[in-house]
């Protein structure tokens, strides 16, 4: 009887391994520590907001002379990559707050220059040329598009370093691998230029697509950058109708 019970309790505990095993197999990238994610992308999109900084009108910039902010948001931008130059690994918490900062730098920027141009417009004195006008306002609102999506993935999950070890078992965004992980490789999880098409895609159709904000801060960010850029597109558009007409 007792050879029995010792059998049937191997059998148990064999079982119950297989099931651990198999869980830990099918466990997602996105939900375990993995490597950091390549900086190359985040630093080239930073290095084009800053590019797009520069062309613009004298008038909306926050600092004088105009290349004040750009240089400070390239040492900040300089000093990230010097301290994680190939991968965005955890490091010390400065480097967060490093970041952190330069986002805001380029976020403060961006948002004068948008609050400049729509007092511009709301007052008449945006311009009597309709090119110049539409191609202010899409250098702020392309620049827009990039300030959200640095956003998003700097606080989605704890951000880019949290994620790298998994310290976060709750998603802010819900992308569409992680409800059908069968239709992407396992290493699969979210990186910088899927916040950037999130970002992109939200900007344009004022609303959510294929990818779901699940945490109230991500569904303020949406929609605060939703009101911003309809804002932006309608006056800046309607200013340049009425300039052709």
């Amino acid at each position: 009887m007792n050879d029995d019970m010792d059998d049937a309790e191997s059998r148990l505990g064999r079982i119950e391994r297989l099931l651990e095993s198999g869980q830990r197999e099918f466990v997602p990238a996105w939900r375990r520590a993995t490597r950091g994610e390549p900086r190359w992308t985040v630093t080239a999109v930073i290095l084009a907001a800053v590019a797009l900084q520069l062309t613009l009108p004298h008038r909306l910039v926050l600092l004088h002379p105009a290349w004040a902010m750009p240089v400070l948001e390239l040492a900040l931008l300089a000093g990230l990559v010097a301290a994680n130059p190939r991968r965005v690994e955890p490091g010390a918490q400065w480097l967060r707050w490093l970041g952190l900062t330069l986002i805001c730098a380029i976020s403060l920027a961006n948002g004068w220059s948008a609050v400049r141009l729509v007092g511009d417009l709301v007052n008449g004195t945006g311009g009597d040329q309709a090119v110049p006008l539409l191609l202010t306002g899409g250098v702020i609102w392309l620049t827009n598009v990039i300030v959200f999506a640095l956003w998003y993935w700097e606080w989605d999950r704890g951000g880019p370093m949290a994620r790298v070890q998994g310290q976060h078992q709750y998603a802010d965004f819900l992308f569409v691998q992680m409800q059908s992980p069968e239709i992407a490789p396992p290493d699969w999880e979210p990186a910088f230029l899927d916040y950037l098409y999130l970002s992109f895609t939200n900007a344009t159709a004022f609303s959510p697509t294929d990818v779901m904000p699940l945490s109230r801060w991500s569904k303020m960010l949406m929609m605060l950058q939703s009101s911003v850029s309809l804002v932006t597109v309608v006056l800046v558009v309607a200013r340049a109708v009425n300039i052709l007409k």
